[in-house]
């Protein structure tokens, strides 16, 4: 279905109209601003590897057999 659509005169055609829309100034202020997004995020995923510590798990509760009322 989307075989042949990332061909290079497709490639080509859509840098076009990029650069018509925003402009030579414009796009190199958000190639910028992209690669320093991309960067913030894998120094945050570095320093964000902390290892979850392990939960103890609470003693289940027995069951207190009782009376229960009748359904009416």
């Amino acid at each position: 279905m989307f075989s042949g659509l990332l061909q290079p005169m497709h490639l080509l055609l859509i840098l076009g109209v990029v650069l018509i829309v925003f402009g030579p100034g414009k796009l190199a202020n958000l190639g910028h601003d992209l690669g320093k997004s991309i960067r913030e995020f894998k120094s945050a995923m570095d320093a964000h590897d902390v290892t979850p510590e392990p939960v103890a798990e609470k003693p289940a509760q027995q069951a207190v057999p009782g009376k229960a009322d009748p359904a009416a």
